[in-house]
């Protein structure tokens, strides 16, 4: 019997953790599988992976498709997540364990940020070039950094009037507070935040209140909100199953 196993970061924020879980199975919901379906998550939440798996493992499953509901590619994805599924491995010798990707550079996760900022209150009351900030969670992976740069500059062809700025909020620069300092000085007059973040957390805290301690009488600063369940996003993470399915998949040695 097949089962997937999806993969959330986890947070030490409860709410998150949720919306993860809602998620979740709303994807279950729309990828028209019909074996065993799980959730897990890599840290700070439960179910670990390993209960997840086992999960799977006690309905009756063979093999086991693995999909991270991640957004980039990182240390995550290259060696904290196949480190786990190879001791999995050793102790289910029997059970077939197939690993996905991220979600990584997508055109239609450009379309769901292009939509967002056409949206906001800000694009939509000025004729001015918008300045747009694209914050990531940062990794000292340089893949995380030329995704999202990539990311930044198909946003930026897809969406008239906006400039747009990738930073990051750990372990990779621009820094957020960095991005902050240098709309402050920029001529911009309209500064809209976009959280690449799936859900809110820590993170999403912290980037209110440092927006919230700016002090700007020449300039219009907006925190839009992370990204959320979307069904473009299940669209993705289907394709990443379905990729699985037919042998396209990661290598899990991580050495």
């Amino acid at each position: 019997m097949e089962a997937i196993l999806y993969i959330c970061h986890g947070s030490r924020v409860k709410e998150a953790s949720e919306q993860a879980i809602s998620f979740v199975k709303k994807c279950m919901e729309s990828n028209e599988f019909k074996g065993i379906q799980e959730y897990s998550f890599l840290e700070l939440s439960e179910p670990s992976i390993e209960e997840g798996f086992r999960n799977c493992i006690e309905k009756g499953a063979t093999t086991v498709y693995i999909i991270p509901v991640l957004l980039l590619t990182a240390a995550h994805a290259k060696k904290d997540i196949p480190e786990i599924l190879e001791k999995l491995s050793i102790e289910y010798p029997d059970v077939h364990i197939k690993y996905g990707k991220p979600i990584g550079v997508h055109p239609q996760m450009v379309e769901i940020v292009a939509d967002k900022i056409k949206r906001t209150s800000i694009y939509k009351k000025t004729k001015e070039e918008v300045l747009v900030i694209l914050v990531g969670r940062g990794s000292s992976d340089p893949d995380v950094k030329r995704d999202l740069c990539k990311i930044a500059s198909l946003i930026e062809t897809e969406v008239d009037r906006i400039v747009v700025q990738d930073c990051y909020l750990t372990a990779a620069q621009p820094s957020f507070e960095e991005a902050l300092q240098m709309a402050d000085q920029s001529s911009y007059r309209h500064v809209l935040v976009i959280p690449y973040l799936l859900f809110t957390g820590v993170l999403m805290k912290s980037m209110e209140k440092t927006i919230n301690k700016i002090k700007s009488i020449d300039k219009e600063y907006v925190l839009a909100p992370y990204l959320g369940y979307d069904p473009l996003i299940a669209g993705i993470l289907k394709e990443r199953i379905d990729e699985m399915m037919v042998g396209n998949e990661y290598d899990l040695i991580t050495s």
